[in-house]
C-alpha cells in the first residue's frame, strides 16, 4: 500500500447561494406548512459544487471544488449534515480528493469534521478538517469557510 504520509492542506470554500451561477442550491425542503416554521432550515438539503482558492477573496488562486451534499439536520440551531468530496485541481496533489462525511454545528466558531476517505495521492485517507466561517452574509447566506485539513493517507 506504500508508506504513510501526512498531508496538511489549507483553502477557502466558497458557498454562494445567490446570483446567477449559484454553486448550492436547495433540492428538497421539509414541509413546515403545519405549525410553528422554524428559525433554522431543518429538513433542507443542499447539492453544492463549490469552488476551492487559496486565499478568502474569490478571484484568489483555484485549488479545487467541493462536490456534494448538505442537509440541515438541527432542530435547534443550524447544524448540517455534510456528505462531501473535496477535489485538489491544483499542484502536485491535482485529481486526488478526500471525501468528509461528518455533523457541522455552524454557529460553533471552531468545528472539526471527520475525513473518512480519499482517492488518487489520498488513497484510504483518515483525519479530520477543521473549519471556521471566515465571513457569512445574512442577507443571501453566502459564506466563506476556512479549512485547515489533516489527512493520513497510503502514497
Amino acid at each position: 500500500m506504500g508508506t504513510e504520509t501526512v498531508t496538511k492542506l489549507h483553502f477557502f470554500l466558497h458557498d454562494i447561494l445567490s446570483g446567477d451561477k449559484p454553486t448550492a442550491v436547495l433540492v428538497a425542503r421539509a414541509n413546515n406548512s403545519h405549525g410553528p416554521v422554524s428559525a433554522t432550515p431543518f429538513g433542507s438539503v443542499y447539492v453544492i459544487d463549490d469552488p476551492l482558492t487559496e486565499g478568502p477573496d474569490p478571484d484568489s488562486p483555484l485549488v479545487g471544488n467541493a462536490q456534494g451534499f448538505y442537509l440541515s439536520s438541527g432542530q435547534k440551531t443550524l447544524t448540517l449534515l455534510m456528505g462531501v468530496d473535496f477535489e485538489i485541481t491544483a499542484g502536485p496533489l491535482s485529481g486526488s480528493s478526500f471525501s468528509v462525511v461528518s455533523r457541522n454545528p455552524v454557529p460553533e466558531p471552531r468545528r472539526e469534521l471527520a475525513v473518512v476517505g480519499g482517492r488518487g495521492k489520498f488513497r484510504m485517507a483518515r483525519g479530520f478538517a477543521e473549519l471556521h466561517t471566515y465571513s457569512f452574509d445574512i442577507t443571501n447566506g453566502n459564506a466563506i469557510i476556512e479549512y485547515d485539513v489533516t489527512l493520513l493517507h497510503y502514497e
